[in-house]
């Protein structure tokens, strides 16, 4: 049975997840594995909407915030070799990354 290792990628910073995406693209290339994505997945958006005066009194204005949580995914063939590449690639502040093997 096959295994594939999937690679969940999710940050607040779409520049991040694209320079990672780009460099597990190299690594599958360069070792010749069967690579499927990065698959965008939904954006998550966070929204707060808070009152900008601090008492009742006074007009009604708000302000609105938004925190929007962008997501890729991307299946690797499970090779040890393109699997130990993967790990040793920098991971920046901020993004969070999940590895796990899934058998297909």
């Amino acid at each position: 049975m096959a295994q594939r290792a999937r690679i969940k990628l999710a940050s607040i910073e779409i520049d991040k997840i694209n320079r990672i995406c780009s460099d597990i693209k190299e690594i599958a290339e360069k070792t010749g594995v069967e690579m499927k994505g990065p698959i965008p997945l939904p954006t998550k958006k966070l929204k707060l909407t808070t009152r900008k005066s601090p008492d009742g009194e006074g007009t009604a204005t708000w302000d609105r915030f938004e925190m929007r949580v962008h997501k890729r995914l991307i299946d690797l063939s499970a090779d040890e070799r393109t699997l130990r590449l993967v790990m040793r690639v920098p991971i920046p502040e901020g993004l969070n990354i999940e590895i796990e093997m899934v058998d297909v």
